[in-house]
């Protein structure tokens, strides 16, 4: 995106807009790691702490997550890039 037809005060705006949609995009990754493990791993209430069982389950599920999500985020990256190589070839 091409902001540099905006005045500094609207591109700060624009800026702190960015910030907060990422910040609530983290927050919405966040949320759903945490009930998907939860949901998948802890499912004895008799006691305060992990069983050991649940704290592997539930590393392996935050690991799972997040290789997936890292994962995610490179595919649309590739995809974004390639949309943006052939935006720039139509128009060049």
């Amino acid at each position: 995106m091409d902001f540099s037809g905006l005045s500094s005060a609207e591109q700060a705006h624009v800026n702190k807009l960015v910030e907060k949609r990422q910040f609530q995009g983290f927050l919405t990754m966040y949320g759903k790691l945490v009930e998907k493990c939860f949901n998948t791993c802890c499912n004895d209430f008799t006691s305060k702490t992990l069983s050991s069982k649940e704290e592997t389950c539930v590393s392996n599920c935050a690991e799972k997550f997040m290789k997936h999500s890292e994962r995610v985020s490179a595919r649309f990256a590739e995809m974004n890039a390639e949309v943006t190589s052939g935006q720039k070839n139509v128009s060049g």
